[in-house]
């Protein structure tokens, strides 16, 4: 995911944004559980495996002939959105990334565990729209909450999702699995998750607000699960820029790959976006390394008439590593998108 200044930018000092202070506000043990109970107990939809969250542990019932694939994803205010976003916003953008990780596995999401921790602009009112678009969410995505965690911090407010999904047993697609004669395929358009971090900067303008929706409600590609499990050979999601990921393929198959900006697919706002821009080889790498799009990037057959709704943008050679092209000549990525640490 692209960043936001840190808070330390924001004048805050290091020590002040991450020790642990006796004189801070704690929540008391009636409030938390009572406010679980009011805002989140709805959200189990009465999983068996929840216990009304009553319990300090949840259990995970099997499924005959699937694997549990689990994932786990986090966003903290100020890195992964701005300051002040909605809560509402908050609660979307972090279920709908964890699930996009289960979308590359071709998992069907279920369940899922939350741990939040409240910063001080957080109150009742701001907690309540969180666990309503979260649950609207949830529902709408056929996800049960099984448990979790609630805090108060001094810092800004950051949350935490764990997203389980099944996967028939022994088909969880891997980064792995790669081979040289393959293409190289995206899902949907690239680059309209950085131009709408741009946007939610202040950076750019959007009439439509299509943009900066791309960019704070992702969709997760859950409804190419199908698909993938039937002719991709190995997938990521896009989160940290189609080049980093596309480069987490090839490093995981032991293979290299090839990708050709000038195949990009696009939306109608990224290339009238484009066509104002005064290097075009330049304009679509920052959106090749963006990140923040959410689609799929896959292997497959080159000729697979099986995949509708993807572009093939490169092909998977013998080497390491991912060369970035434009008409023919190779350019540099550079760190080919957003690092974590």
């Amino acid at each position: 995911m692209s960043s936001w200044p840190s808070p330390s930018s924001r004048g805050r000092s290091p020590a002040s944004s991450t020790a642990c202070s006796t004189r801070w506000p704690r929540m008391s043990a009636a409030d938390e559980f009572g406010e679980i109970a009011r805002l989140f107990r709805p959200l189990t939809r009465g999983a068996a495996g929840a216990f009304d969250l009553l319990d300090d542990a949840a259990v995970v019932p099997g499924r005959p002939g699937f694997d549990l694939v689990v994932t786990k994803d986090a966003i903290v205010e100020g890195v992964h959105a701005p300051f002040g976003e909605a809560p509402g916003l908050l609660a979307q953008k972090l279920v709908r990334v964890n699930l996009s990780d289960l979308a590359a596995k071709a998992a069907e999401p279920f369940a899922g565990f939350l741990a939040v921790a409240w910063s001080e602009r957080f109150g009742p009112d701001e907690r309540a729209a969180f666990a309503a678009a979260l649950g609207a969410d949830l529902a709408a995505f056929g996800v049960d909450l099984l448990g979790g965690d609630t805090v108060a911090t001094p810092g800004p407010f950051w949350g935490s999702f764990t997203a389980l999904g099944w996967v028939p047993e022994g088909r969880m697609l891997r980064r792995a699995g790669a081979r040289p004669g393959e293409g190289l395929w995206v899902s949907g358009t690239v680059g309209d998750g950085a131009l709408g971090l741009a946007v939610a900067k202040g950076q750019l303008n959007d009439p439509s607000g299509g943009l900066v929706e791309r960019y704070r409600r992702p969709t997760p590609r859950l409804d190419l699960r199908e698909l993938l499990r039937a002719h991709a050979t190995a997938a990521a999601d896009v989160s940290d820029g189609l080049v980093a990921d596309a480069g987490h393929i090839a490093e995981a198959s032991g293979v290299g790959l090839r990708l050709d900006l000038e195949r990009l697919p696009l939306s109608a706002a990224a290339r009238r976006w484009l066509a104002d821009q005064p290097d075009e080889a330049a304009a679509r790498l920052s959106l090749a390394v963006g990140g923040d799009d959410y689609e799929i990037v896959c292997t497959a057959a080159v000729a697979d008439p099986g995949m509708p709704g993807f572009a093939r943008v490169g092909d998977v050679v013998d080497g390491a590593g991912i060369e970035v092209r434009m008409a023919g000549l190779r350019l540099d990525p550079g760190s080919g998108g957003w690092r974590h640490l």
